[in-house]
């Protein structure tokens, strides 16, 4: 009788094992598949924005495509077409485009 209680809390225990082992495993991937990627864009994006400088060619969050004309510290004025200037936050623009 007490060999089969002890034999229960055994087997008992090294389910639970696997069940904490099971859990740290669905968070590491958690994780390495949703939160490390989107930590990595969001200092990537932070560095973009630090590092606008005048003359740029960008995009805005709203797909306007311009040169930066002025980049103060939490505004950019663009130049988009014929002297037309706009004024909008920094983190409106989307990326740079190369040119």
């Amino acid at each position: 009788m007490n060999y089969s209680i002890l034999a229960q809390a055994a087997g008992g225990s090294q389910g639970m094992i696997y069940q904490v082992v099971m859990w740290v495993g669905i968070i590491g991937v958690f994780y390495f598949f949703m939160i490390r990627p989107q930590q990595k864009k969001q200092k990537e994006q932070k560095e973009l924005l630090n590092n606008l400088k005048k003359g740029d060619q960008v995009v805005t969050i709203g797909g306007i495509h311009a040169r930066i004309y002025t980049v103060e510290e939490s505004t950019v004025t663009l130049e988009l077409d014929k002297g037309v200037k706009l004024t909008v936050e920094k983190s409106a623009i989307s990326r740079t485009i190369a040119g």
